[in-house]
């Protein structure tokens, strides 16, 4: 199962799938990260796409085999969450605006999604993982 936990940078994507990571025992790859690994850090709407596209890669892989995975990045646009694929999106709508203008400008609000958190608190991620656990 891949989980995609997608917002403007400072949403709170990261500090989430910290705390549900451990709950779904799922594998888990942070943008950041993986672009640094990547030595990429081209945020212009095609560097976006081979962003999303890396993601995917490495949560089909963890899916292929049989591992739950947690990806959290921006995924600003229907085009890059339609490349990932998830299948289930947790929306970190917390903020208004994030820290850089070019994201916000491109930044399309999902239309589907699993979880819309709308405030950052200590027990997000245990009322998700009972959800997903529930149903899996």
């Amino acid at each position: 199962m891949k989980i995609l936990i997608m917002g403007l940078p400072g949403s709170g994507k990261t500090y989430l799938a910290k705390r549900l990571q451990p709950l779904l025992e799922a594998a888990w790859y942070n943008a950041d990260i993986v672009r640094d690994m990547a030595n990429d850090w081209d945020f212009s709407p095609q560097g976006r796409i081979r962003q999303s596209l890396r993601m995917k890669n490495l949560a089909d892989f963890e899916k292929k085999h049989g591992r739950m995975v947690i990806c959290d990045f921006v995924c600003p646009t229907k085009k890059t969450k339609d490349n990932f694929d998830p299948d289930i999106t947790i929306w970190m709508n917390t903020i208004k605006e994030g820290r850089y203008e070019d994201t916000n400008k491109m930044f399309e609000e999902p239309s589907d999604v699993n979880f819309r958190i709308t405030e950052m608190n200590d027990s997000n991620h245990e009322m998700i993982a009972r959800e997903i656990l529930n149903n899996v």
